[in-house]
């Protein structure tokens, strides 16, 4: 293995999204009493960390694949990979996006790369793939 990367949620995302279910678990404690609310906190406790693992993007790459997600491509497919600065990244993501992309993002995160798709079988232009390690993550895809 070249090069692994797993992308998490922020903590202060995370944090937010936990306070708005504190204040749903509010209303219906107010409502409804004791009972149900615990109920409905344990839950949406329990939902909440279900989800942060579940939504990790996991990058691997390995010696004959690059694996994004569910997603796999082979290295003899790949063509050119460009890590981007974040007003590159704003741009790809919004006016100069391509439909047939495979986007590979996180709102939260401004740093990411573009690896061009040299298949002439798949209509898939590139990817665009949201990284911490963006000059890492290059350099394994050439080497």
């Amino acid at each position: 293995m070249r090069f692994k990367e797993v992308i998490r949620a922020p903590l202060w995302l995370i944090a937010f999204v936990y306070f708005l279910f504190l204040s749903m678990v509010l209303s219906i404690w107010a409502a409804l009493g004791n009972t149900p609310a615990l109920i409905t906190f344990a839950i949406l406790t329990i939902w909440l960390i279900y989800l942060y693992f579940k939504t990790a993007l996991k990058i691997v790459v390995d010696e004959t694949h690059l694996r994004v997600g569910n997603a796999v491509i082979e290295h003899t497919y790949i063509g050119e990979v460009a890590v981007l600065t974040p007003a590159q990244v704003k741009l790809v993501r919004t006016r100069d996006a391509d439909p047939l992309a495979f986007l590979a993002i996180r709102f939260w995160s401004s740093k990411a790369i573009k690896v061009e798709i040299s298949d002439p079988r798949d209509r898939t232009p590139y990817w665009l793939i949201t990284t911490k390690k963006g000059q890492e993550l290059s350099n394994a895809l050439k080497s």
